[in-house]
């Protein structure tokens, strides 16, 4: 977990625009009412304790309300009472029902990441968990079921891994979904020295070990083969060239324009990856090359979480990712072409380096047509605070507000206290779980209950939804790239496995429009082809089907 030891630049006055999003943590009130244990409350004696877990906003039953998938982690002495994996149906009134009992996921143990998407082309969203110990596959069998099919689809490993980030992907543009996995470590409890058996301290107190100085892991790739199974293609595709590292949250985008999806991986500790596909079944690790492995100044970071999307509104996906303490998070601009440009000073990010950052994206969270920045933060040494009071475990949430033109301020309270109130948070989730036409924020707070962030915005500003829907493969349409035109704006947005932390998001994409009331749509489909859309009325959701090129298939 490096840190550059950048120190906070003075903050500015701000600007005194209004800000019409205003959230509300309503999660226990939601029914989201079981904490996410993960680890030791008062100390952690091992780095496996403190990375915690991501969360994923999906629609299981397909009645088009977005559902709750939280992973459970463990403590060291075993799972306490009600420690699971768990699964939260939208009422569709703003309430969530615990249908975790029967679903086949209630797993104990100590659960990473998440991806989401119909790896089989049924027309029901699946779950891809890591692990450490064995990743597991639940495929949705459509009627509220899921079955763990890990070894009949050929991902079951041959020992105990600590698996980390996932996504789902089609990388050979065959229209069936592949699997990136990255990995954190190469962590054993028989070798890997527990707190106070190594001299590993953070500020003059003793922590646990790690990274640094433990084993660095290699990542994987596995090919959908379309019968339901997957073939290990790390090392024909190129993946086991990379040097080993510390893997996080991966992501998988077009982020060169080229029509084939690309796998970027944030990195704690080493230089984070960007893997291009070279569009014969192989990539190309060239991270350090197209600008998106180091600091600015060539330092290694602590990458953790990654949002994906297109903060200066011409049409390129660009890539936010959080850090440690003492470092800044990082805004990459994507030229268009694949190369970026840390851009994290120019764009007033500068300012906040208080705090261990995790889950966060580019959103637009009040509907001007402009994307603000969120994430969360926590960090991971409980005994910190009890001798520098200074570094508590619990931290704010952060929000950087978009003021066009590519700058950002920072707001505190302004979009509520749940804002501001503090948490040891981890993985994130973006959607409109209540489909009022605005972004909601689901939270994992390790040892307490998650957090739903209800934003509730009080503006004209319009909006309008994307959700697509591929032909008879990739029905999922993972890999996507939607740009809608509104006034004289452009924006790109894509549909992800995985982003934010270790999470994954509602795959409907949101636009705010500002005062825009209609907008023009341009769909990338993942297979090539290429739709538009001309004219489309604001305040909707706009469901399009690969293929379906006549104005009036774009169904509300």
């Amino acid at each position: 977990m490096a840190s550059r030891g950048v120190k906070p630049a003075p903050r500015g006055k701000a600007s005194g625009l209004p800000f019409y999003a205003r959230f509300t943590d309503v999660a226990a009130e939601a029914g989201l009412r079981h904490p996410v244990v993960y680890g030791g409350v008062t100390g952690r004696d091992y780095v496996l304790e403190a990375i915690g877990s991501g969360a994923a906003f999906f629609d299981y039953n397909n009645d088009g309300w977005i559902d709750v998938f939280l992973p459970s982690g463990t403590r060291l002495e075993g799972a306490p009472e009600g420690a699971v994996n768990r699964l939260y149906r939208n009422n569709r009134d703003g309430t969530f029902a615990d249908v975790t009992a029967g679903s086949g996921l209630e797993r104990a143990g100590w659960a990473s990441g998440v991806t989401v998407g119909d790896y089989d082309n049924d027309g029901d969203e699946d779950l891809f968990v890591t692990y450490f110990g064995q990743n597991a596959l639940y495929r949705n069998d459509g009627d509220g079921k899921f079955t763990d099919v890990t070894a009949a689809a050929g991902l079951k490993t041959a020992k105990d891994l600590w698996g980390a980030g996932c996504t789902f992907l089609d990388y050979d543009r065959d229209g069936h979904l592949d699997l990136f996995v990255s990995r954190y470590l190469d962590f054993d409890f028989s070798r890997t020295p527990r707190k106070g058996q190594a001299n590993c301290n953070w500020k003059g107190v003793q922590v646990h070990c790690g990274p640094r100085g433990l084993p660095k892991a290699s990542h994987s790739l596995y090919r959908n083969r379309g019968d339901g199974a997957f073939a290990d293609v790390t090392a024909a595709a190129g993946i086991a060239k990379a040097e080993p590292g510390y893997g996080l949250t991966a992501v998988a985008a077009d982020f060169d324009g080229d029509g084939w999806v690309d796998i970027y991986v944030a990195c704690d500790s080493t230089p984070s990856l960007l893997f291009i596909n070279q569009r014969d079944g192989t990539f190309e690790e060239e991270g350090l090359l197209r600008g998106v492995a180091l600091s600015d100044d060539g330092m290694e970071q602590a990458g953790m979480g990654v949002g994906v999307g297109d903060f200066d509104l011409d049409g390129h996906l660009d890539i936010l990712k959080t850090h440690f303490s003492g470092d800044t998070p990082i805004l990459y601009r994507n030229d268009g072409k694949g190369d970026f440009q840390d851009v994290t000073f120019a764009t007033g990010l500068g300012v906040e380096t208080r705090f261990v950052s995790w889950g966060g994206g580019i959103h637009d969270l009040d509907n001007d047509g402009l994307p603000d920045l969120f994430w969360v933060t926590g960090d991971v040494y409980p005994e910190l605070e009890a001798k520098l009071p200074n570094l508590p475990l619990k931290t704010p949430r952060v929000l950087f507000r978009s003021l066009g033109r590519g700058r950002f301020e920072q707001l505190f309270e302004e979009a509520g206290a749940a804002i501001a109130s503090s948490h040891c948070s981890r993985g994130v989730a973006f959607g409109d779980y209540d489909n009022d036409g605005d972004t909601d924020i689901l939270i994992v707070n390790l040892n307490e209950l998650p957090s739903l962030l209800r934003n509730d915005l009080k503006s004209e500003n319009h909006w309008l939804k994307v959700q697509l829907e591929g032909a008879k493969s990739n029905r999922s349409a993972i890999g996507a790239v939607v740009v809608v035109k509104y006034g004289d704006r452009r924006q790109a947005q894509a549909v992800l496995g995985q982003q934010s932390f270790y999470s994954a998001c509602d795959r409907r994409l949101h636009f705010g429009l500002g005062k825009s009331e209609s907008a023009d749509v341009e769909v990338r489909w993942p297979g090539g082809l290429r739709e538009t859309f001309e004219g489309v009325k604001a305040n909707r959701l706009l469901t399009i089907r690969e293929g379906e090129r006549r104005r009036g298939d774009a169904t509300e």
